[in-house]
C-alpha cells in the first residue's frame, strides 16, 4: 500500500460547451466526432496527444483489417471513406479486387503479391490465408485525412488536453475536466462519448469495469530496406529464409507470424513487435519498462538483420511509435457484456448497431449501467477479456464510434437519454451514411436473439 496525500480542490475554467463531447482522438473517437457532426450536432473532441489517430497513427498499427466476412465488406462508412481518401494521396494500399478471396494455395502468385502487405484473412484455418479487403496505410496519411474531415465538419479540436475527471450530477454526466498547460479546463456536454481506449471517463464517472492485460508493443519503422530482394529470398530460398526468420523471432522474443510488413513508402517497413506480456498499460512503471525493453530488443534485431537478412543490409531505424502499443486494460461492464461465445458463434442481436468481421455489437454493450448520457466506443467496450481479444481491431472500433455518434444525435434530437435512444433510428441512419449496423444478419450468423 502506498501512502496518500489529500489534494485540495481547484476550480476549472469552463472553456467550451457542445452537444457532443468526444474524449479520445483515436480511430473510434474520430469516427464518433465525424458521425455526430454530420448529423447536425456541435462537437468537441478532446485528445491528450498533439495529433489525431491514436493507435492507428501514433501507435503505428498500419493495417486496417478484421472488416470482411468472406466477400462481404462488413465495416464500411467512415472507415472505408478514410481508406479511399488515403488512397487518393497514394498513402494507402488495398489488394486488387480480382485477387481477393482467392485460395492462395491454388494461386501462389496472389499470395506473393500481397502477403508482405499483411492484407490477408488471418482468421482462416488454412495457410496461406486468402487475400482479402484490408488496407496498409501511412500513419501521417491517417492524420492528414482525419484533419481534412474535421475541418470540413467544423469539429472543435482540443489536443494537448489530458482527461482529468468527469462531471457527474445525479447519475448524469454533464461534461469533463481536462488538465492542460493553461490549468484545469471544463468542457460541458449534452452527451459524452468515452473513446479513450482505457475507459478513463466511464471509470472515473463510476461505471463498472474489469481490468485485464494482453501484450504491449513498441512499434517501429525501418528504412533503407530492399523489399524486393527480401521477398525474393523468402520465396525462392525458403529453407534458408526459415532458418534466419526463426533466429530473428528468437531475438524479438514474441511476434506475429510476419515481423515486418511493407508500407506505402518505398523502402520503409513497419515492425509490429516485440510482444511483451504481463505488463499493464495502466501502470507507469510497466509502460516505461516496455519502452526500454522494446527498444533494446529491436536494436539487437536490427544488428542481426543488417548482417544476415538479404534486403536489410542498409536498414536503419526511421522512428518508434510515440504511443506504446496497448491492447487491453479496462473494459466496461455495461448493460450487456459481450462474451467470447457471442463473437465466435456470430451471435446476432436485435439491438446491433455495428459490425466487425463476422460478429455483431449490441448497443447495450456501449452503455454504462450507472451513468447516463455517456456512451463507450472502442476496445474498452463492454466485453469479457476473451471476447475483446477477438474484437478489438481498428475497423470495428471505428464502426462502434460511428454508431455512438449517430446514437448521441438520435437521442438529442428526440429529447431523450442515450439509454432510451431508438435502435431502429440508429440503424437506419447508419445505413443512410454508408455504414453497416448489422441489423440484417449474414447467412452465417449462428442464431438470432428475439427482439426485446
Amino acid at each position: 500500500m502506498h501512502a496518500t496525500i489529500l489534494i485540495p480542490q481547484r476550480p476549472a475554467t469552463i472553456v467550451d460547451r457542445s452537444d457532443v463531447v468526444v474524449v479520445g482522438g483515436g480511430p473510434a473517437g474520430i469516427s464518433a466526432a465525424i458521425s455526430a457532426a454530420r448529423n447536425g450536432a456541435s462537437v468537441t473532441l478532446i485528445e491528450r496527444y498533439p495529433y489525431l489517430g491514436g493507435l492507428a497513427s501514433g501507435g503505428m498499427v498500419l493495417v486496417l483489417d478484421d472488416m470482411v466476412n468472406g466477400l462481404e465488406i462488413t465495416v464500411q462508412g467512415i472507415c472505408t471513406e478514410m481508406i479511399e481518401r488515403m488512397r487518393s494521396k497514394n498513402l494507402c494500399v488495398v489488394p486488387d479486387e480480382n485477387d481477393r478471396q482467392i485460395d492462395s494455395r491454388d494461386l501462389p502468385e496472389s499470395w506473393r503479391r500481397w502477403a508482405r502487405w499483411g492484407l490477408f484473412d488471418f482468421h482462416t484455418p488454412t495457410a496461406p490465408h486468402p487475400i482479402c479487403y484490408a488496407a496498409a496505410f501511412d500513419p501521417d496519411g491517417f492524420k492528414q485525412v482525419a484533419y481534412d474531415i474535421f475541418s470540413e465538419s467544423r469539429i472543435k479540436l482540443r489536443t494537448h488536453s489530458w482527461f482529468s475527471s468527469a462531471i457527474v450530477e445525479d447519475g448524469v454526466i454533464k461534461g469533463v475536466v481536462c488538465q492542460t498547460k493553461s490549468g484545469l479546463e471544463a468542457i460541458m456536454a449534452g452527451v459524452v462519448i468515452d473513446a479513450t481506449g482505457d475507459l478513463d471517463v466511464a471509470a472515473n464517472a463510476g461505471a463498472s469495469y474489469i481490468e485485464d492485460t494482453f501484450i504491449l508493443t513498441t512499434v517501429s519503422r525501418w528504412g533503407g530496406v530492399d523489399t524486393e530482394a527480401a521477398e525474393r529470398f523468402e520465396f525462392e530460398e525458403p529453407d534458408a529464409f526459415k532458418a534466419l526468420d526463426h533466429e530473428a523471432k528468437r531475438l524479438i522474443g514474441g511476434c506475429w507470424s510476419y515481423w515486418w510488413l511493407k508500407t506505402p513508402l518505398p523502402g520503409v517497413v513497419w515492425l509490429n513487435c516485440p510482444h511483451m506480456p504481463k505488463l499493464s498499460g495502466l501502470k507507469v512503471e510497466d509502460l516505461a519498462a516496455a519502452e526500454m525493453e522494446g527498444r533494446a530488443r529491436m536494436g539487437r534485431l536490427l544488428e542481426f538483420a543488417r548482417a544476415k537478412m538479404p534486403g536489410f543490409e542498409q536498414a536503419y531505424v526511421v522512428d518508434f511509435a510515440p504511443q506504446t502499443g496497448v491492447r487491453q486494460t479496462r473494459m466496461l461492464q455495461g448493460d450487456y457484456v459481450v462474451t467470447k461465445d457471442d463473437v465466435m458463434s456470430r451471435r446476432h442481436f436485435a439491438d446491433t448497431v455495428c459490425r466487425g468481421r463476422d460478429y455483431y455489437t449490441p448497443y447495450r454493450a456501449m452503455l454504462p449501467k450507472e451513468v447516463d448520457q455517456l456512451l463507450v466506443a472502442g476496445r474498452h467496450y463492454s466485453a469479457t477479456p476473451q471476447a475483446q481479444k477477438s474484437s478489438r481491431e481498428i475497423p470495428p472500433c471505428m464502426a462502434m464510434g460511428e454508431a455512438a455518434g449517430v446514437a448521441a444525435t438520435v437521442a438529442l434530437n428526440a429529447g431523450t437519454t442515450v439509454r432510451k435512444a431508438d435502435i431502429t433510428s440508429i440503424q437506419k441512419q447508419m445505413r443512410a451514411q454508408g455504414a453497416d449496423p448489422g441489423d440484417t444478419p449474414s447467412a452465417n450468423a449462428s442464431y438470432l436473439e428475439a427482439a426485446e
